[in-house]
């Protein structure tokens, strides 16, 4: 069965509430299995382990939170050839402005050299109906490109 990793870091609310839309989201693929790790204790073991990888953040002043940055520090060298064309998808959340963390990731999982297989899911504010249906249908589709 393949496995859907989920890096994520969930501060907040409204990032609790769009972790749990992903995770529904993907419980609508059947067989696909959903591992779901904080991005400060996921690791190289983890991501070796999937088939593909979805990224959750807040925007940070203008960046990734530092947690996603110490994920992908601590993965970059061990899974740099071994992960070469992993499928992915990110999500990042905002008070106001996501674009220097979508910018931010998406150099990383270019050096990486990941496969984004859906397009980024930018969400500011509190998240409502539509942004939340967003985030289940950008979890499907990354489950599905498995």
């Amino acid at each position: 069965m393949p496995r859907l990793l989920v890096v994520h870091h969930t501060p907040s609310p409204a990032l609790q509430a769009v972790l749990e839309a992903v995770r529904e989201g993907v419980a609508l693929v059947d067989d696909v299995e959903p591992v779901l790790r904080p991005a400060l204790s996921a690791g190289a073991a983890d991501l070796l382990a999937a088939d593909g990888v979805l990224l959750g953040t807040p925007a940070n002043i203008g960046y990734m939170s530092g947690a996603l940055k110490h994920f992908f520090d601590t993965v970059y060298y061990p899974c740099l050839e071994a992960t070469a064309g992993l499928p992915f998808g990110v999500y990042v959340h905002g008070n106001d402005d996501t674009a220097g963390a979508l910018r931010s990731i998406e150099r990383i999982t270019g050096a990486l050299r990941w496969k984004q297989v859906a397009a980024p899911l930018s969400l500011t504010g509190a998240p409502g109906p539509a942004d939340l249906e967003a985030c289940r249908e950008l979890a499907a589709t990354v489950a599905v490109s498995l």
